[in-house]
């Protein structure tokens, strides 16, 4: 079996320029990212989920999870399986009738299911390895022998120039690198660009 890397959502954001989506899953016993661009109707699922809305009528994934539980199954975890041509893959891994049974599925619903479930999110290490974000570690500032710190404007910029991790990614949206016939290619991540130097 693969080795797997549990993934907990760190948050879901939305680009202020075009409104596209993306999931931030984060590593649970690292510093390590896994950002995918999903839909804006994923986006809600995942964000109604997390803040526990209630709804009058069940939505797709509430519908899933009722499916589940009305023929005696249960689904054990997700799995982000594959990255192939810049597209995610996931699993959902059911267990039904004393056997286990993976089910193929766009990651956003995955993952609205797997918060509506209470499931673990795993992703594959070869996943992981081919497009998880690291942060840079600030280093401290240097004083040996009495000499000044530099300042923080002089290392990184001031505090409003400097970026989070994923400012780059919201920067960067362009909206005709995820659109096909006007339509946003979910679960995909998003094209890395060449820092200027």
């Amino acid at each position: 079996m693969a080795r797997m890397i549990e993934l907990v959502i760190d948050s879901v954001r939305v680009s202020l320029t075009n409104q596209q989506r993306i999931v931030i899953l984060k590593e649970l016993t690292a510093e390590r990212y896994l950002p995918i661009w999903i839909g804006p109707y994923e986006a809600e699922a995942i964000t109604i989920a997390l803040q526990e809305v209630e709804i009058a009528r069940p939505q797709t994934h509430d519908l899933i999870k009722n499916i589940l539980h009305t023929l005696n199954a249960r689904l054990v975890r997700i799995e982000i399986s594959a990255l192939k041509d810049d597209v995610y893959f996931a699993n959902l891994l059911v267990e039904v009738g004393g056997e286990e049974v993976r089910i193929d599925s766009r990651p956003s619903d995955a993952v609205a299911v797997a918060i509506r479930c209470h499931v673990p999110i795993l992703a594959f290490k070869e996943v992981m390895d081919a497009a998880s974000i690291t942060p840079e570690e600030e280093e401290p500032p240097a004083t040996p022998s009495g000499a000044k710190p530099e300042t923080a404007s002089k290392r990184t910029g001031t505090a409003h120039d400097r970026l989070s991790i994923f400012e780059d990614f919201i920067d960067q949206l362009d909206a005709d690198d995820n659109q096909k016939g006007g339509q946003l290619d979910a679960d995909q991540p998003k094209p890395r660009k060449p820092k200027k130097a």
